[in-house]
């Protein structure tokens, strides 16, 4: 199969390449970057034609990037592709992330954060710490509520799932507005508006872009229920931090949770907040954590492997992503 070589440009345990191997049509040869020399580092990238990626940004110098003359496709293992440098992608590269590959680990992680908020976990241990007995505060049911899903992709149709298990009514958002799945109401970004009305719990799913950053700020969230809950396990940067700040200081029954930071150590170098969050009763965050449960990596792959076999083949691959929707560096 001339030209089929598929480049992996991170270390992958053992293991895990052989769930890799297995996904691969016969004839397809793998490489490991980490594996080759620095001299061979030319001809692999120059031959790859498939690339499996983590961060291609710290993988690859911008140099090394225009070597990829018959890259056809580029294969994220993480669910996100904000974090790519789409200034210097090859251009006749496809590009396409992992939908769903850490969904399920999530969505029982947003359950968990929906949860803790209504049921006010983390406030009443501070508060028993505290010596402080309080069992009159009343605590909130989720069933009768509705959820509103802003990302109706693989994790936000998954914790779709768990919530109306639990006897939630589901609004989603997605970009087609159309789903096959259960729900109660589907629409795209222009009824915003209606889902933030609507909703007691927001969760947070939809990939960081253009059109998304900062999506959520003051006069989104002065929208919203004055007891709603906001839990976003996407990326910071959809919310203002500013504003979700003040809403929940000046609106004390509003509860937000937060899974993804607006700097953290993976991009930034370090974790770090601008407002004294933690000090909040009614803020709950977790260090990006949702996806990581043990053996997580052996789905991930997987489903990088089997889009790449797809893309091999000729099918029509999963997660294609349109480069121009993604922010530039300087944007």
């Amino acid at each position: 199969m001339a030209l089929s070589d598929v480049l992996v440009s991170y270390s992958l345990e053992a293991q895990y390449r052989e769930v890799l191997k297995d996904t691969l049509p016969d004839g397809a040869s793998l490489k490991f970057l980490p594996d080759i020399a620095e001299t061979g580092r030319v001809d692999a990238i120059t031959g790859a034609r498939a690339l499996i990626t983590w961060n291609l940004a710290k993988e690859f110098s911008a140099e090394e990037l225009r070597l990829f003359n018959h890259l056809g496709l580029i294969q994220l293992v993480t669910a996100g592709a904000d974090h790519l440098p789409f200034g210097t992608l090859p251009e006749k590269a496809l590009v396409a992330s992992n939908p769903g590959a850490y969904a399920e680990p999530m969505a029982e992680h947003i359950l968990g954060m929906a949860l803790a908020l209504a049921k006010r976990l983390c406030v009443n241990n501070r508060k028993l710490a505290e010596g402080i007995f309080d069992q009159n505060t009343k605590n909130r049911m989720l069933r009768g509520l509705a959820c509103g899903v802003l990302g109706f992709g693989g994790i936000g149709q998954t914790t779709a799932r768990l919530m109306r298990a639990l006897g939630l009514s589901i609004l989603a958002v997605n970009s087609s507005g159309k789903t096959s799945e259960p729900v109660d109401f589907v629409g795209t970004l222009d009824d915003l508006d209606h889902v933030l009305k609507s909703s007691d719990i927001l969760l947070i799913s939809i990939p960081l872009s253009k059109r998304t950053k900062n999506l959520i700020g003051a006069r989104e969230l002065a929208l919203m229920k004055p007891d709603a809950m906001l839990i976003n396990a996407a990326r910071g940067a959809i919310v203002d931090e500013t504003a979700l700040y003040r809403h929940l200081s000046e609106n004390p029954d509003f509860q937000a949770a937060v899974d993804t930071w607006w700097i953290e150590p993976a991009m930034n170098g370090e974790f770090k907040v601008h407002y004294p969050f933690f000090e909040l009763p009614n803020f709950l965050g977790s260090p990006h954590n949702s996806p990581v449960v043990p053996d997580i990596m052996r789905n991930a792959v997987r489903m990088a492997g089997e889009n790449v076999a797809r893309f091999l083949r000729g099918d029509r691959i999963h997660g294609r992503i349109r480069c121009e929707d993604y922010i530039r560096d300087g944007e």
